[in-house]
């Protein structure tokens, strides 16, 4: 099973952005579609877009403004980036592997991919 870690949490000053990376140790992403979920205290996980193998990438509404989600292909992981942030973007950020993009909203409540464990994003000032 493909063990995915997220890096690049931590604390951030609202209005600032973070760089958040999905790797798989000694497995490239490439072939994967990538999506990026988040967990905020007491609330459901919601997806925030989903980035084909090929590059195309998809974003659920709240996010279209504010993230980007791409490959680094030097090093075959999977990057999100996301500005202007707020108190409410506190969370856990976690990627997930899956074969397309096709059912990236809702891999939570179908239960598959392979998931990683999360990196905790806190704003605050």
């Amino acid at each position: 099973q493909l063990q995915l870690v997220e890096s690049g949490g931590g604390w951030v000053q609202p209005g600032g952005s973070l760089r958040l990376s999905c790797a798989a140790s000694g497995v490239s992403l490439d072939p994967y579609a990538i999506t990026w979920y988040r967990q905020a205290p007491g609330k459901a996980r919601r997806a925030l877009g989903c980035i084909e193998p090929n590059g195309d990438t998809d974003y659920v509404d709240f996010a279209k403004d504010r993230v980007t989600i791409s490959r680094d292909d030097a090093n075959h992981t999977v990057s999100l980036q996301m500005s202007s942030l707020k108190p409410e973007d506190t969370a856990v950020y976690s990627c997930v592997a899956d074969s397309s993009c096709r059912r990236y909203r809702v891999l939570h409540l179908e239960g598959v991919g392979s998931w990683g464990r999360g990196t905790q994003v806190t704003v605050s000032s």
